[in-house]
């Protein structure tokens, strides 16, 4: 049985799963599709092409789905995404795709949006990630699994984070940041290992293994592409494979204080 309030909008054509709760004043897309056992408080909206998995929790004035903040927008057919038990707070706004970045903004699984977090059209985050209060995401920025970004931090458009990286609170981050990393800063740079997470998912072996390629790629003074190249010929870890196979494929660079002496 689901729990429809009266109060909610709900356009012909919404296709709802069971056991799905909405809240007063909510407004439900024709074209949107709502999975099993999801929640969705009061005043949230739905708009457009929108489909949302099953579990997840929606909470007041979330707005998703509407259209993209880019004027090269023309009213073309575009996706929005989301997947299963996500947590979404309070005045979060996730926008659709466009057609020069694909036309879908894709959101993973058991994530967490703290209140006010925006998400720019043709996002892309992974599965596991946290986004603290009111970060924000320009459009065609894409997040790996088990990375957080702290609060009131913007990422610029184009930007890739990779997994278990974090980016530390009031930060402005504008280049890449390759997996397993820490940045901090306004403009943000690399600070080290994000050990604190890798504790809680990876053995102490390939924390050591990426300590070593850390301190190989970022503290060396050697340049850094090439210095990766030559890592990833030579390594067992899949750890470090995919640190240095993350910075050989960067397109806006790795920002690290890069060692002159």
């Amino acid at each position: 049985m689901n729990n429809i309030s009266p109060l909610a909008v709900i356009e012909e054509g919404a296709i709802i799963g069971e056991d799905v709760e909405i809240g007063p004043f909510c407004f439900i897309s024709g074209r949107a599709k709502i999975g099993r056992g999801t929640k969705i408080a009061a005043s949230a909206c739905i708009y457009g092409n929108t489909t949302i998995g099953e579990y997840n929790d929606i909470f007041s004035h979330a707005v998703l789905g509407s259209i993209p903040q880019d004027l090269k927008y023309a009213g073309e057919e575009v996706e929005l995404i989301i997947g299963d038990r996500n947590k979404i707070r309070e005045f979060t706004l996730f926008n659709p795709g466009t057609a020069g970045g694909g036309g879908k903004t894709v959101v993973g699984n058991d994530n967490l949006f703290m209140g006010y977090v925006h998400l720019g059209h043709d996002v892309i985050i992974g599965d596991h990630c946290i986004l603290a209060n009111a970060a924000t995401l320009a459009g065609h920025v894409e997040m790996g699994n088990y990375a957080v970004v702290g609060g009131m931090t913007p990422i610029h458009q184009f930007v890739k984070i990779g997994d278990y990286a974090m980016i530390a609170g009031a930060s402005a981050l504008s280049q890449d940041v390759p997996p397993y990393c820490l940045a901090e800063g306004n403009r943000a740079v690399l600070r080290g290992l994000n050990l604190n997470g890798l504790r809680r998912h990876i053995e102490r072996s390939e924390i050591d293994a990426l300590r070593a390629a850390y301190r190989d790629l970022f503290e060396s003074g050697l340049p850094l592409q090439e210095q990766a190249s030559a890592l990833l010929a030579e390594t067992s870890s899949e750890f470090v494979k995919n640190l240095c196979t993350f910075i050989v494929n960067t397109k806006r660079g790795i920002p690290y204080e890069r060692n002159h002496s």
